[in-house]
Order: structure tokens, then C-alpha cells, then sequence
């Protein structure tokens, strides 16, 4: 079990405080207490706490490509990572880790945001594009690993829990009634709300591009009957 946070503000003026990284991502450190990892870019702002179990000595996140152009922060598994590692590294791509982590990070070099399909495992991450600008962030298909968000036009906030959302200092914690009375006729809160005001969950086969201070979400997987 591992954890992910991270932001990104619209006004591309505005910069990301390494501090602000590390205090979301310490309101999430029993997830992964055996390392933490920031990159900061400007207005973007990505973090992970790691449990080390793939490539212990290695696997640090975030986690780029051979250019440092794209960075990944993940937390999860990937099952047939070295069946597509073998098929990247026959198409040229090369690999600096043993992780299945970077294999996700050359999966979206090939196919875009189509990599998710390619992907056998329980999942959740986000990638940060910098030439395009762009955070893809996706959940795997079951919705096994966590994924929360914040979005309000002026900043995209996530985390693997609310806690790290709330610890941006970017997120007020006011509750959302209507989750609470689901709750407790259900004994959970179906869909994507969630007990704050404003707090979402990233449902299962589902992903996320955010571009240009506005996001978009789209269904990969679902079940056929």
C-alpha cells in the first residue's frame, strides 16, 4: 500500500511550495512509510509515501521517462508489467528501474491515454505531462486503490485519502449532508460524492485529463454482459 497526492493551480503564476507536498503527503505516511518523494514544477505539485515491495532500491518516485518530460507518482501493482516491459524495451524504449511503475510511464509514451487499457493490475496514479501541460490521472477498473479529488476551476487537488486533500489548506472540510443521510440508509456512499462538500471520487474505469484550468472525465473500462 502506497500513497498519492498532488496539485495544480490554473494561474500558472502561482507556485507550488514544496511544504504544501510534504504536508499532504504526511497526512498519508502509514500508507508508505518506507520513503517520500516531491517533484515541483511551477504550478504543479506531485507527491508519493512508498511502501517498498517492486524494486526496492530503485523504485523512488515520482519516476520519469528518459526525457525527465513526463513524471508518474503511483500506488498500486501491475501484474503483466514484465510482459509489457519486454514490448516497450523491443520498441526502444529504455528503462532506468526494474519497477513496474516506469513501466506505466513508457505505456503512456506509446499509447497516450489509452495505457490504461493495456494495464492488468489494481491501480491509481496520475502522470504529469510537462510539454503538454496536461495531468492524466486514472483508477483501475475494479476501483481497488483509492483516488479523491478536489476541482473548482482554480485548482485540482488529489489524494489516495480526503485527509491529504484537506491538509492542502487548499479544501475546506464542510460536510455534505446529502452523503451523510446516504450513509447511513446504505452504511456507505454510492457514486462519486463523498462526506465533504466538494470532495469526489474517482470512480471505478474512470479517468481524468486536467488541461488548461479545466478537466475531463471519461469511463476506459466497463463491464459487458
Amino acid at each position: 500500500m502506497c500513497g498519492i497526492a498532488g496539485i495544480v493551480y490554473s494561474d500558472q503564476n502561482r507556485k507550488v511550495e514544496q511544504d504544501l507536498l510534504i504536508r499532504m503527503c504526511s497526512a498519508i505516511r502509514h500508507r508508505g512509510p518506507d520513503d517520500t518523494g516531491i517533484r515541483v514544477e511551477g504550478s504543479m505539485g506531485i507527491g508519493m509515501t512508498r511502501l517498498s515491495i517492486i524494486d526496492l532500491s530503485s523504485g523512488h518516485q515520482p519516476i520519469h521517462n528518459e526525457y525527465c518530460s513526463i513524471w508518474i507518482v503511483f500506488n498500486g501493482e501491475i501484474y503483466n508489467y514484465p510482459e509489457l516491459r519486454k514490448d516497450l524495451a523491443e520498441r526502444g524504449h529504455c528503462f532506468y528501474t526494474a519497477s513496474d511503475t516506469e513501466t506505466i510511464v513508457h505505456l503512456y509514451e506509446e499509447y497516450g491515454e489509452d495505457c490504461v487499457k493495456h494495464l492488468r493490475g489494481m491501480f491509481a496514479f496520475a502522470i504529469w505531462d510537462k510539454k503538454k501541460k496536461e495531468l492524466f490521472v486514472a483508477r483501475d477498473r475494479l476501483g481497488i486503490k483509492p483516488f479523491y479529488y478536489f476541482f473548482d476551476g482554480k485548482r485540482f487537488v488529489f489524494g489516495s485519502e480526503i485527509k491529504s486533500i484537506l491538509q492542502s489548506g487548499e479544501v475546506t472540510s464542510e460536510p455534505y449532508r446529502p452523503a451523510i443521510v446516504n450513509y447511513f440508509f446504505y452504511g456507505y456512499q454510492p457514486g462519486e460524492e463523498t462526506m465533504f462538500k466538494g470532495i469526489r471520487k474517482l470512480m471505478p474505469g474512470h479517468a481524468i485529463k486536467y488541461k488548461d484550468g479545466g478537466i475531463s472525465i471519461h469511463r476506459y473500462w466497463d463491464v459487458e454482459y
